[in-house]
């Protein structure tokens, strides 16, 4: 769990990091979206927010070999609370009295989670589901295709349900992934199921951010990424609560994904320009 949370701080951090550099370089070199990014990649907060992102990566890896996935994916969609606190810290973003509340409703559903969580489940799950990933993945790019050319509001929606889906596949193919030589690798569909949810989740996301309203972008985000894998994780990974706390697991979730949605505006940091990256929440 602490894994999951050092992601979640990695990743909300970095997004306002990036946020800062895209904005003072939009402040000092005004130009179009490619000149902006550059200038933004050559500050060193937008470098810093970069590598923190990696940083979250491996920490969001390492916890989902190790707790049940629904207790990473809301740990993680507790990246906007992280992003909200240091916005309102460094970028003088003021929070309403319920956002604070939502911040502290996040990190009340993640103690129940925490107190609740079992061991990570140690079921392979059945051969097909990897082919299942890898079908869901293919299926996220052909759902970014259809809703890029929907209206602005059904397209946010349909974008960033469908990245919440691409890095909702990540996190179950890390778990079918069992054998980490170069052979098994390159033969295991969960291998390419992960890359390509990954890759097609951060497309559609982009375009979400940049094409429509980012609060119903995250929203759509924080449900996909959430609910499929955590049901995924207990139907076939075997993931398990702590023997009579399943009660407490399951508050916890819904109240970590509620505070999480009331927090969504902050999927991509408040006033940035649309040259700064996506937050990952968050997959």
């Amino acid at each position: 769990m602490v894994c999951a949370l050092g992601a979640a701080v990695c990743y909300g951090t970095a997004t306002v990091l990036q946020a800062i550099a895209a904005r003072t370089a939009a402040a000092t070199h005004p130009g179009g979206d490619v000149v902006l990014l550059w200038r933004a990649l050559r500050q060193w907060r937008y470098v810093a927010g970069l590598a923190l992102d990696g940083i979250g990566f491996v920490l969001q890896i390492i916890a989902l070999r190790l707790i049940p996935i629904y207790a990473v994916g809301a740990a993680l969609a507790a990246s906007l609370a992280v992003t909200a606190v240091v916005a309102a810290r460094l970028l003088g973003v003021r929070l309403s009295r319920v956002e604070w509340t939502a911040v502290a409703v996040v990190c009340a559903g993640l103690a129940m989670l925490g107190l609740a969580s079992g061991a990570e489940g140690d079921r392979s799950g059945p051969h097909w589901l990897s082919w299942a990933m890898l079908g869901t993945a293919a299926g996220v790019l052909l759902l970014g295709a259809v809703g890029g050319r929907l209206p602005e509001r059904g397209r946010a929606v349909v974008l960033g349900l469908g990245a919440g889906f691409g890095f909702g596949v990540v996190e179950v193919s890390v778990r079918l992934v069992d054998e980490f030589s170069p052979a098994a690798l390159l033969t295991d569909p969960a291998t390419y199921a992960l890359l390509l949810g990954g890759g097609a989740a951060f497309l559609l996301l982009t375009s979400a951010l940049q094409r429509g309203s980012v609060t119903t972008a995250t929203a759509g985000l924080v449900l996909g990424e959430t609910v499929g894998p955590a049901l995924a994780g207990v139907t076939w990974l075997g993931d398990r609560t702590r023997p009579g706390w399943t009660w407490l697991a399951f508050l916890g979730f819904a109240v970590a994904v509620a505070g999480a949605l009331a927090l969504s505006r902050f999927g991509e940091a408040p006033d940035t320009p649309e040259t700064s990256s996506p937050a990952r929440t968050i997959g």
